[in-house]
């Protein structure tokens, strides 16, 4: 799934490096394609540039992309299709997250009742 945010960016990126031969983002030595500890370095970078105290990783940006998927009311078999897993209790993981966030919920009445005490 490539959103029309990201496609733009893609373009605009495109259209300032013109990356030479195969490779969108190509390699640095033997010209081949980005490596996934090049992706893994750059998001480092990104994550002390920002400012961000939690231990996060690459991977962290696919369990969230799922998560929000699945707070926005995507049904769980197509976040299952869209992250490749090939049973449904790998992505039942998610759930259990919300769960965890439904639990902090509190109800409207019981604010309302303890503003009347």
């Amino acid at each position: 799934m490539l959103s029309e945010v990201t496609l733009r960016a893609l373009w605009e990126y495109w259209r300032t490096y013109r990356p030479k031969g195969k490779w969108l983002f190509p390699g640095g030595k033997d010209k081949g394609h980005l490596t996934t500890r090049s992706v893994e370095k750059i998001f480092e970078r990104a994550v002390r540039r920002a400012g961000i105290q939690k231990k996060v990783s690459v991977h962290t940006l696919r369990h969230s992309f799922a998560t929000h998927l699945l707070k926005s009311g995507t049904d769980l078999r197509y976040i299952q299709e869209l992250l490749g897993h090939k049973r449904a209790e790998t992505t039942q993981i998610y759930t259990h997250v919300m769960r965890k966030d439904l639990a902090r919920i509190h109800s409207p009445l019981d604010r309302l009742l303890r503003r009347k005490s």
